[in-house]
């Protein structure tokens, strides 16, 4: 049957099966989403706050804080309707702009995660340049560049979706749109919407992390060329916390792409699961990381929360 693309909304859904525990299950998810909005909004108002946190490297980082904030309130209010209250239906429109910025976020997350490695490689490896190569208009371009790379790369697939016919059920695996699910639902030749994702994560996702892994490899024989081992070691720890971020974040990309792989031998709940760990874990554990491996940033937290004390 034959589905006028305007008239009837798609259906979300939670955890199959296990919709009396949905209360249940939306109390820990309401939580890590309040963790992530606190942690990465503390971050940004630090930056933002803290004179010592304005040179490139924190400015990285809080692209990196917006754009887990943006994933987070992206897909917080469908989960959250659809596990409180049942809220399943979602308009078209509605579900092709929320997939539309759930695509472009994770491809920006990719491109800003590049870009703190290239400050990394010019901190260590050209140090007395390092505010003459990474000036704030530099680092505008930059964070431009990356914006308007995941925007135009996703537009193509979604602007498609807006045109294809939608036939027999409506129903989606998840409780927020991604483009993978809602094509199942499309009665044409979706070819090109198969096909072209998997070039842009290849073009973008994949090349990304091979440049990031050659930024510190290069980084490495810097530091290997350091005479003192207490300087090797100074400049080895600021890469830490990025490190960190980054097998975090392309961990939890192979995880999700193997369960893709092999969806037809694992349980749906473990694919629902993975895709939530996808969405979270990542903006969950950056500002964890950074809080924990970046003295400013403790700093700055301390004086958040003992104000009075860091006056005296």
């Amino acid at each position: 049957m034959w589905l006028n693309a305007t008239a009837f909304p798609f259906l979300l859904t939670g955890f199959p099966g296990m919709e009396k525990a949905h209360h249940w299950i939306s109390i820990p998810l309401l939580v890590v989403y309040i963790f992530i909005l606190l942690g990465n909004g503390t971050l940004l108002f630090l930056i933002r706050d803290n004179h010592n946190l304005q040179e490139p490297m924190y400015y990285f980082l809080a692209m990196l804080a917006a754009t887990d904030l943006g994933v987070t309130l992206n897909t917080m209010p469908t989960v959250l309707g659809v596990l409180w209250l049942n809220h399943r239906e979602i308009g078209h429109g509605a579900c092709f702009t929320q997939a539309y910025f759930i695509h472009t976020l994770s491809i920006v997350e990719s491109g800003v995660l590049l870009a703190m490695a290239y400050d990394r490689f010019i901190a260590i490896h050209s140090p007395l340049r390092y505010t003459s190569i990474l000036t704030n208009k530099q680092v505008m371009k930059i964070g431009l560049g990356v914006l308007t790379r995941a925007g135009l790369s996703i537009m193509p697939i979604i602007i498609r979706l807006h045109w294809f016919p939608y036939c027999g059920s409506r129903v989606l695996s998840h409780a927020f749109c991604l483009h993978q699910d809602i094509i199942k639902l499309v009665c044409a030749d979706i070819t090109f919407n198969r096909l072209y994702p998997v070039v842009v994560v290849f073009a973008m996702v994949l090349l990304d992390f091979l440049i990031i892994i050659s930024s510190y490899i290069l980084i490495l024989k810097t530091v290997m060329g350091i005479t003192s081992g207490e300087e090797r070691a100074k400049a080895l720890n600021t890469c830490v916390s990025h490190i960190c971020c980054i097998l975090v974040f392309y961990v939890t990309v192979v995880g999700l792409t193997f369960i893709h792989r092999f969806e037809k031998h694992a349980p749906h709940v473990v694919h629902i699961t993975m895709s939530y760990i996808y969405f979270l874990f990542p903006p969950f554990m950056n500002p964890v990381i950074y809080s924990i491996k970046t003295k400013q940033i403790q700093s700055g937290i301390l004086r958040l929360l003992a104000p009075s004390h860091s006056r005296t």
